[in-house]
């Protein structure tokens, strides 16, 4: 057991590894680059991991997509601008039934927005970014050590799933330096059962609706619904097992406070005020988990980087109102968490020295 510093991107990476990728395809974009510069020396002197830089964020969602069809578990890793070029091939990789990693460092958008700022205002774009309906398996850790323990669940997921699995992170976290002992965190890893391309059997890999022999079902309904609810029902099933999500600090408190990512450990010092709800799966939405566990709260406030993406969706969970402070222009501070708190009337008196009992509650699931 070694403990030594690492950084986010860095512990993505060897979430990876661990998991047992053996294919990186990508393209630099701040704030995710080191884990594309790691990838590289990494395969410089492992032979057996494959690596290569294409020429953008396209040809690299389609590359993974290819090595995972010819049997590699393959990886990428982008931020919004880029995570906005992948997603025909996202959709075709649920369509088809690729299971594969997505790693979106997140920073301000819309558009190239704030490069080195952070953001969480991707959220929407993962469940919904591509075309049509499909159901996305998506995680967000909050820790050095959760970037590389929920990276090794999301190539788990993504292996049962037989889909793109995307991991969440953000520049703060990405370029977050703590003090982890990788060693300790034990994710049994399952192995790829997914039968290569010419290895026996006859497959379809069409993005249009197709039947089993191959014939065009472009205006079968019944047919595109049959093959919807089977995928869908398989993931939504495989997603099951992995409900991670942290639920503590003051429980005994009036107010639920959700917070996710890096938001979390911003909103740290509030321990003492407020209960906490952190979803560690985002999609799909911890519907029964959360339900629970806020029916036991007079208000809900959610902290998030974005303005309100992940509020709506609670609010729909729910059926309740929650009070909203959102986190614009890479404002991730305690600073303006309070002035949020403040502008909705629900900023508490001075928080308590840290180390209070307050938050000896906290547990986490997964």
């Amino acid at each position: 057991m070694t403990k030594r510093l690492v950084q986010g991107n860095e512990a993505v990476l060897l979430g990876a590894i661990k998991a047992g990728a053996t294919y990186f395809a990508g393209y630099p974009i701040s704030p995710s680059s080191e884990i594309l510069a790691q990838a590289s020396v990494y395969a410089a002197s492992h032979p057996e991991f494959r690596f290569l830089q294409e020429e953008d964020e396209i040809a690299s969602a389609n590359a993974i997509l290819g090595g995972s069809l010819a049997g590699a578990k393959s990886f990428t890793a982008t931020s919004g601008p880029g995570f906005s070029l992948m997603q025909e091939a996202i959709g075709y990789g649920h369509k088809v039934g690729i299971p594969c990693v997505i790693i979106n460092v997140m920073r301000v958008g819309p558009g190239t927005g704030m490069p080195t700022m952070p953001g969480q205002g991707d959220l929407n774009q993962t469940r919904y970014g591509s075309t049509g309906d499909y159901t996305s398996i998506v995680f967000y850790p909050s820790t050095v050590a959760e970037c590389y323990e929920y990276t090794i669940h999301a190539f788990n997921a993504a292996e049962e799933s037989r889909s793109p699995v995307i991991i969440l992170s953000d520049a703060f976290l990405g370029h977050l330096n703590e003090v982890a002992d990788l060693d300790t965190i034990d994710v049994p890893v399952i192995p790829r059962t997914l039968e290569p391309l010419a290895k026996g059997s006859t497959r379809l890999f069409s993005g249009v609706a197709t039947y089993a022999d191959g014939e065009p079902a472009t205006a079968d309904a019944d047919e595109y619904i049959r093959q919807y609810h089977e995928s869908r029902d398989h993931r939504l099933k495989v997603a099951e097992k992995y409900a991670f999500h942290e639920y503590g600090w003051n429980k005994d408190a009036e107010t639920l406070v959700i917070a996710f990512g890096i938001t979390r450990r911003v909103a740290q010092p509030l321990a003492p005020h407020f209960a906490l709800f952190r979803p560690i799966r985002i999609w799909p939405t911890l519907d029964k988990e959360l339900t629970e566990v806020a029916a036991r709260y007079k208000k809900i406030i959610v902290i998030e980087g974005s303005d309100g993406q992940y509020a709506n969706v609670v609010e729909r969970m729910l059926l309740r109102r929650v009070e909203r402070v959102p986190l614009l222009g890479g404002r991730m501070s305690l600073e303006a968490i309070r002035e949020g708190l403040d502008a909705i009337g629900m900023l508490p008196a001075e928080s308590e020295p840290s180390g209070s009992p307050a938050t000896a509650g906290s547990h986490r699931v997964g």
